[in-house]
């Protein structure tokens, strides 16, 4: 079967074999949005996990199961996110360390420097992540998976994102000058990988 509506459509009658073909399909692509995200391994095994249980709750009731790559890169993002909205709240810090026993060589002020340059660069990032938002959604979807690590096949890219493999190359560089315009009209540079 090459038509994704008809896999979708054969995996919510229960055929296994569909489920297994489009799970081989866009498991690249939901682990590439995934680590594109996520630093941790294990919260990006987790996302996927999710993203692949929703995928089967709805299967049924998605409105375009031809487009069942863009439902489980959008759905791996949301995911994504709310984990890092999650997670960010809190930092665990080892019982030692909250009470001063950790021999850290680190003065008062360069921890203070450091928490300011951290800061600093959080808030570029975080315009950075804005601006990223004004893209085109073909262009984030494809950044997103250009980003990831480990990095898929431009193959899997695009089987995951429907594109011919031959376009990649020049859309990525429209999606980064569009993007670089917004980062330069906001006046924001120095962002660092």
């Amino acid at each position: 079967m090459d038509d994704t509506a008809t896999l979708v459509a054969a995996a919510a009658d229960g055929d296994a074999g569909a489920w297994k073909e489009l799970y081989q399909r866009y498991s690249g692509l939901v682990w590439a949005v995934a680590r594109g995200y996520l630093v941790n391994d294990s919260d990006a095994q987790d996302v996927c996990q999710t993203t692949w249980y929703r995928f089967a709750e709805h299967l049924t009731r998605l409105r375009e199961p031809e487009r069942a790559g863009s439902w489980l890169a959008s759905t791996a993002r949301h995911e994504a996110l709310r984990v890092l909205r999650t997670s960010g709240r809190a930092l665990p810090v080892g019982d030692l360390e909250l009470m001063g026993l950790h021999a850290d060589e680190r003065s008062p002020e360069l921890l203070l420097l450091e928490a300011e340059e951290a800061s600093e660069q959080a808030a570029r990032e975080q315009e950075l992540w804005s601006a990223f938002e004004e893209l085109p959604e073909r262009c984030r979807r494809l950044l997103r998976v250009l980003i990831a690590e480990p990095r898929p096949s431009y193959q899997e890219i695009a089987d995951g994102l429907d594109m011919p493999v031959g376009s990649i190359g020049p859309n990525r560089g429209r999606c980064l000058k569009r993007l670089a315009a917004l980062m330069n009209r906001r006046g924001v540079n120095g962002i660092r990988g």
